[in-house]
C-alpha cells in the first residue's frame, strides 16, 4: 500500500534480459533499512526488491507488467519517482494507493499558467467512468486531483491537472512532454463503488 508522495527520484543503471526483465536502479535510500521482498512503487508500478546494494535495488519485471506500463518505462537511463511501502503510523499526505497500473495514457497538453504547469492527459475508455473533477488520480506513481474532465466521442477522457513547482522538482514530471505515456491508477474508493453500483443494477 502506497500515498502516491514520491520519497526519490531513482534512475535506471542497468536492464538485464532473464526471461523476466531484470531492472537495476540508482537511488538515494538507506538501502540498509531496505529489506529483500519489500516493496517499492516505480513509477506508480508496485515491485519487489530481488536484490541490492548501497545506493542501487534490482527488480525483476515480467512480461505482464510490461505489457500494462507505459512504453519505454523500463529502459537504461529512465528517471522513475519512488515510494517506499507504508508503514503503520505514516502521515497519509496523497490517498490510498495500491501500485497496480489500471491504464496508460497519453500527454496531450501542457502548458504554462504562473509557476504551474496545466497537463492534460488522454486516459482510455476502460477507465473513463473513473475520472471525476475534484476526485483523485496517480499519474506514474503521483497523488494528484483531477481538476477538469472532458469526455470524447470515442469513449475516452482527457483530464486536467495543475502541476505546482514543488511537484514538478520531486518527480519526474519536468520531463513530460507532449505525446508521453503515463502509468495511471485510479482512485480505490471509486473502483468499489463502480462495483457496488454494478452488483446493485443486476440485482
Amino acid at each position: 500500500m502506497f500515498t502516491g508522495i514520491v520519497t526519490d527520484i531513482g534512475r535506471i543503471s542497468a536492464v538485464e534480459e532473464r526471461g523476466d526483465l531484470r531492472v537495476k536502479i540508482a537511488c538515494g535510500y538507506d538501502m540498509g533499512s531496505v529489506d529483500i521482498g519489500a516493496s517499492i512503487a516505480c513509477s506508480g508500478a508496485c515491485l519487489t526488491v530481488v536484490d541490492k546494494g548501497d545506493d542501487w535495488f534490482a527488480v525483476d519485471i515480467s512480461a505482464e507488467s510490461i505489457s500494462k506500463t507505459a512504453t519505454g518505462m523500463w529502459t537504461e537511463g529512465r528517471r522513475l519517482n519512488l515510494e517506499r511501502a507504508l508503514k503503520v503510523g505514516d502521515e497519509l499526505g496523497g490517498h490510498i494507493v495500491t501500485g497496480h497500473v489500471d491504464a496508460v495514457g497519453t500527454v496531450v497538453g501542457i502548458e504554462s499558467e504562473g509557476d504551474s504547469r496545466p497537463v492534460r492527459i488522454q486516459a482510455p475508455q476502460s477507465i473513463a467512468a473513473y475520472l471525476a473533477a475534484k476526485g483523485s488520480v496517480t499519474v506514474d506513481g503521483v497523488s494528484l486531483t483531477v481538476n477538469t474532465v472532458e469526455d470524447q466521442a470515442d469513449g475516452s477522457t482527457i483530464f486536467g491537472l495543475n502541476i505546482i513547482p514543488h511537484t514538478a522538482k520531486v518527480t519526474t514530471f519536468a520531463d513530460l512532454e507532449t505525446g508521453s505515456e503515463v502509468n495511471l491508477e485510479i482512485d480505490i474508493l471509486a473502483r468499489y463503488l463502480s462495483r457496488m453500483e454494478k452488483v446493485r443494477s443486476a440485482a
